[in-house]
């Protein structure tokens, strides 16, 4: 796969995820989850896209530390920041479940990524 290939499937993933979880809070919500998942998703998407430029997760996009934490961190304080200023309110059980559900989103597959690279680089060797 190429360099740029695999930057873009970085990032359609970490997109897919952030959308994942607005459609999972919406469904918990009993809310009709198609009608409103634009409106929930696009400020944590957003602040996904800052959290590319901030840590120039093109340079990275697999890392785990170097892009994944910065990604996350401004995802999550981004989105909750754009809910705030769009009046979309926020609660402090919602921003603790959706940190942890955004780490385990946007800090998984990198770690799950890297097991399967040291994984693979050990069978070669051997």
């Amino acid at each position: 796969m190429s360099r740029s290939a695999s930057v873009l499937l970085s990032f359609v993933l970490d997109a897919a995820l952030v959308v994942t979880f607005a459609a999972a809070g919406r469904a918990s919500h009993d809310s009709d989850v198609w009608t409103g998942l634009a409106i929930t998703a696009w400020p944590f998407l957003a602040a996904l896209v800052l959290g590319w430029l901030v840590a120039r997760a093109w340079r990275a996009p697999r890392a785990v530390a170097r892009t994944g934490l910065p990604v996350w961190a401004v995802t999550l304080a981004g989105g909750m920041l754009l809910r705030v200023v769009l009046s979309q309110g926020i609660a402090v059980s919602f921003v603790i479940v959706a940190g942890i559900v955004l780490a385990v989103f946007l800090l998984g597959w990198r770690l799950i990524a890297l097991l399967v690279q040291r994984a693979l680089t050990r069978r070669r060797a051997a």
